[in-house]
């Protein structure tokens, strides 16, 4: 593979910008920046259509597809990596110079593994738009600045605690580079076909997961693209099905949950089972979750537990100014999922809302049993980290978690039975029992992945496994080799794949 940099002086403009009269900064790695390359593969020659495979394949995290041919580029997604330091040091790296052009990056949805980079691209010069759902762009105007203000008071603490590996610590971005990403976004409706370039068009479709999220169909002057995004459940409680996928000459499907089934248990009653289990000896209970998606889900399952008769007695804390915040754009978009406004409403009133960061920490020295959720939903960041500093080393606590973890992450850790984690740079022993609640996450398990395979028109010329852990896009790569005589391929970080074969195979 062969380095693929940017030099001090790389605009993210290239040829047939629009745009090309705004000057840029060009891309400037701090001396207190972890250094990092992202290596490319040689694109195929030939200039035809042509997809690279810039995040998300190998890893489940940061989500980033180039498109092209020789006169367009765009971008499916720009996320962040997370997990392992190796991953995250990736997002640090400058961008590829295959991205100088892209004009338009099309998101599929709002959680940080799929926008999060957007900030760091529009800081480096980059002049482009977002189309996204209006719900999706909704919700990142909570979670970009929000990103970016955890950032800076993590690199201040860090600097004052003295545990970076890098002097100074420094944010990716700050607040303010997210709240001048979020001029660049334009909001969509779902199924109407928007032109993207010329002789390009995309349409959003319904993908379930969280409010906003879609699946996005590309006709590329007449080759059909198809990307999942990610697939929420069938049946949910909360969201929509996830719309059948439309023809595709080409289909890109996530792989979360590729090796995996949920278990079948009702996610109420083993959420309540769990509660009770840990308040009867006199414990709180610690939920970190995903402030989109995952705390207005618990949230509602919480409802119904107390309007059932159980539970009583037990306080219910939302501990995430972005959560809350959340639930007010949930109950704002009651088209967009199952429930109505009402039972939006009712369900959100179930907790009490902490966002001042002194309530927070009264919040963490009280020893009377409660229930408290709060971000992040894998233990990456955020005020959940001081409730695991505090609850985790007491047997009597619960440390509850809601879906999936990805490798290399605090919640990974814990799951997997880590005896001690590091917070802060302090050495935290876990003696607290911890469980994972998998009934609970937002992403579609291996047979609905393959349900919603199953609704595709026709076979895909191509199918490309990516968006999950190596293992399970392998298994999943497998399944649907077998079961649905597909032809598939799980493409490596950095590859790219050719979209102008026209050969079927199996």
């Amino acid at each position: 593979m062969q380095k693929s940099t940017s030099a001090g002086a790389m605009s993210m403009h290239g040829h047939k910008n629009r745009h090309q009269k705004d000057k840029t900064r060009g891309h400037f790695v701090p001396s207190g920046a972890p250094q990092a390359t992202f290596e490319v593969e040689p694109r195929p020659a030939g200039g035809g259509l042509a997809i690279g495979f810039f995040g998300a394949s190998g890893t489940v995290t940061g989500s980033r597809y180039l498109l092209e041919d020789d006169s367009t580029r765009l971008l499916v997604d720009s996320g962040l990596f997370q997990g392992g330091r190796d991953l995250r040091n990736l997002n640090w790296a400058p961008p590829p110079p295959e991205i100088a052009g892209v004009e338009t990056i099309l998101l599929t949805h709002a959680h940080l593994d799929h926008s999060g980079a957007i900030p760091r691209l529009v800081r480096d010069g980059w002049r482009g738009r977002v189309l996204t759902t209006r719900a999706t762009a909704e919700l990142c105007e909570l979670l970009l600045p929000d990103s970016g203000h955890l950032q800076e008071k993590d690199a201040q603490f860090a600097n004052r605690r003295g545990y970076s590996r890098h002097q100074p610590a420094l944010p990716l971005y700050t607040q303010n580079d997210a709240l001048n990403a979020l001029e660049h976004f334009q909001g969509v409706e779902f199924g109407e076909f928007i032109e993207v370039a010329p002789g390009v068009s995309a349409r959003f479709h319904r993908a379930g997961h969280i409010l906003g999220a879609a699946s996005i169909e590309i006709d590329w002057k007449g080759t059909k693209v198809v990307f999942s995004g990610d697939l929420g459940r069938y049946d949910d409680a909360v969201m929509f099905d996830p719309a059948p996928p439309p023809l595709a000459d080409f289909l890109i499907v996530e792989s979360t949950y590729g090796d995996r089934e949920h278990d079948a248990v009702s996610p109420e009653v083993a959420l309540g089972e769990c509660i009770e289990r840990c308040v009867a000896r006199g414990g709180t209970v610690v939920i970190p979750a995903f402030a989109v998606g995952r705390a207005q889900s618990l949230l509602y399952y919480l409802s119904l537990l107390k309007k059932a008769g159980r539970l009583q007695g037990v306080p219910v804390y939302l501990d995430s100014p972005m959560a809350i915040d959340a639930s007010g754009i949930m109950c704002a978009n009651s088209g967009d999922h199952r429930l109505s406004h009402d039972e939006c409403k009712a369900a959100c009133a179930v907790a009490h809302y902490v966002r001042d960061a002194e309530e927070s920490k009264a919040l963490t020295a009280d020893s009377n049993p409660k229930v408290i959720i709060s971000a992040s939903g894998m233990a990456t960041g955020g005020r959940v980290l001081h409730h695991l500093a505090q609850f985790a080393p007491d047997p009597k606590n619960l440390l509850l978690f809601a879906g999936f973890q990805a490798a290399g992450t605090r919640g990974a850790a814990l799951v997997a039975g880590a005896t001690s984690v590091k917070i802060y740079g302090e050495v935290v022993p876990v003696f607290a029992e911890v469980t994972n609640l998998s009934m609970l996450s937002a992403h579609a398990d291996c047979n609905e992945i393959l349900r919603w395979l199953s609704g595709m028109p026709q076979a895909p010329k191509m199918t490309f496994v990516t968006h999950g852990e190596a293992s399970a896009s392998a298994s999943l790569a497998e399944r649907i080799r077998h079961e649905l005589d597909w032809t598939c391929t799980t493409p490596a970080l950095g590859s790219w794949g050719d979209l102008t074969s026209r050969a079927h195979g199996s």
